[in-house]
């Protein structure tokens, strides 16, 4: 039965160890605003720990009450599951610590901690630990998730560096999870998302990184152009990444005011090998810009690796996207694709391709709660408007179009998954690892307090 605690009950039982925000109070807009707009749900309060036992009492209190818990750390859920109506927001981004550790080649770092803060501090090192793409995301979520972006193919997923999590599980204890010590929990938050705890602190590998070549070509929108990218990215070193962003061009100020509006390929590029040997493996991407009608605009060049991460610009966008893993991507593929986006209403929409391979697929497929290893590509339809009524009209859409780029082959990669979607959660989770994960569900959070997520149900051993 769920009970809601005055805030003064709330800051006794906390005692001293966050700080607790409710509606009325100067700070509490603010504090439950996310990255996905289009959500208008409203918390009973905000928690603000400052350390694992704040964390630690307020997943206890919120089930000794029945309260909805949402975890939030860098508000980027594609659920967003951050800001859930009636809940309790267990907000962890005072927790962002971090200690490198040069000698034993790690990073350890607080649960809400930022990709950009935390690449920035090794960064002064000459240390990395592969994210994905944007600075503003959470550490620990993407962790949770996978982490697929720009160091992939070369350094394998943000999952295959993590060496240890502290994770606060359902009961409010606090466990190390790592191989030795709680080995199925770490298998589990190694691609499982939220389901088993909330993770307070995670050790890294740190592997060396200099000066990158990267930033964005931008192509002619064309079939040959979209498939040739896709086919030499896979051909390519390990050491070459891009993360491919097809969409109607909006008004960006490096492109020719007659490209506005029209269908263009974005590849947004990151050479992490020897600097001298750029110029040639980005080479065969600049022909092909040629052989389609001239590149629009090569802003590829030497800098530091965080100046990749950059944050979504402008204010935040309703959303209906579709996830999706695909073995190829040829020429009548992409055709399909372009015609899908010349077609479409909605103000902003976008297919987004990330190539794999590299690293991503050295890994066994069950050796973490993330299967999709032997997927060439991993991609979302997307699709964006000022308001959630507006955007939901654009949901038939990207699933459709998503169906057709996967060409049967099932699968979702669950930091693109925006809804709970029955389906979506056994294309995340196939087979024996939903099983496994239902099974680590019931011995870590049999009554399923950590729900506002890609939600796995508990199953309790016979």
């Amino acid at each position: 039965m769920t009970s809601i605690p005055p805030p003064s009950a709330l800051r006794a039982a906390l005692d001293g160890t966050a700080t607790v925000l409710t509606p009325g109070a100067d700070a509490f807009e603010a504090a439950h605003q996310i990255r996905l707009g289009g959500v208008d749900a409203v918390p009973v309060a905000v928690v603000r720990p400052t350390d694992t036992t704040g964390v630690a009492r307020t997943v206890r209190l919120a089930a000794e009450h029945g309260l909805e818990l949402a975890v939030r750390s860098g508000g980027h859920s594609a659920l967003g599951r951050g800001r859930q109506h009636g809940a309790l927001v267990l907000d962890v981004r005072g927790l962002d610590t971090i200690r490198i550790d040069r000698g034993a080649g790690t990073a350890t770092a607080g649960g809400g901690i930022t990709a950009g803060a935390y690449t920035a501090a090794t960064a002064e090192h000459g240390l990395v630990t592969p994210f994905g793409d944007t600075g503003t995301v959470g550490v620990a979520g993407i962790t949770l998730g996978g982490g697929v972006g720009f160091l992939s193919r070369r350094l394998g997923m943000t999952i295959d560096s993590l060496r240890a999590a502290q994770v606060v599980t359902a009961d409010g204890k606090v466990r190390l999870a790592s191989p030795d010590s709680y080995p199925d929990l770490f298998w589990g938050i190694r691609g499982g998302g939220g389901n088993l705890g909330v993770v307070t602190e995670l050790t890294f590998d740190v592997h060396e990184l200099g000066t990158v070549v990267g930033g964005p070509l931008i192509l002619p929108g064309t079939p040959a152009s979209v498939a040739g990218a896709v086919s030499l990215l896979r051909a390519a070193p390990r050491e070459l990444a891009a993360i491919v962003m097809v969409m109607v061009a909006p008004p960006m100020p490096f492109l020719p005011a007659e490209v506005h509006g029209r269908l263009i390929t974005m590849v947004n590029l990151c050479w992490s090998g020897d600097v001298d040997e750029a110029e040639a493996a980005v080479a065969p991407l600049r022909a092909l810009g040629d052989q389609e009608g001239g590149v629009l605009a090569d802003l590829v060049a030497p800098g530091p690796y965080p100046g990749l991460l950059v944050g979504p610009e402008g204010p935040p966008l309703a959303m209906r996207y579709r996830s999706f893993f695909a073995d190829d991507l040829d020429e009548a593929s992409a055709a399909e694709l372009l015609a899908a986006l010349e077609s479409s209403t909605a103000t902003m929409r976008a297919v987004q391709l990330r190539v794999l391979g590299g690293a991503v697929a050295d890994v066994p497929a069950d050796a973490t709660a993330f299967v999709h290893r032997d997927a060439a590509i991993t991609g979302v339809v997307a699709a964006a408007e000022g308001t959630s009524a507006a955007v939901a009209e654009h949901a038939g859409w990207a699933t459709a179009l998503a169906d057709r780029l996967r060409a049967g082959r099932p699968g979702a990669y669950v930091n693109f998954v925006p809804d709970g979607d029955p389906a979506l959660l056994a294309d995340a989770y196939p087979g024996a690892t939903g099983r496994r994960l239902a099974a680590l569900k019931g011995t870590y959070d049999p009554h399923n307090l950590f729900r506002g997520n890609l939600n796995v149900e508990p199953v309790q051993a016979p």
